[in-house]
């Protein structure tokens, strides 16, 4: 799977900063000073942790991350 076939969450991070996070992917967030970097981040690490997913030969999560009210 790639990382367009999540559901990214990106949130003001109060008092300054953004997190950007794929809530289905356990620690697949990104905490920086603005969102354009915290989504920047946040797709390197996706790729960190589906390649740690890949040589393990594990499946990544699948996406069950439902958006109530945006």
């Amino acid at each position: 799977m790639a990382l367009d076939d999540y559901k990214v969450v990106l949130y003001r991070n109060q008092p300054d900063g953004w997190v950007a996070e794929i809530p289905s992917i356990a620690g697949c967030y990104a905490l920086m000073p603005t969102a354009d970097s915290a989504l920047a981040e946040l797709a390197e690490v996706f790729r960190l942790i589906e390649e740690e997913h890949r040589e393990a030969g594990a499946p990544m999560p699948k996406d069950t991350t439902e958006i109530v009210h945006a």
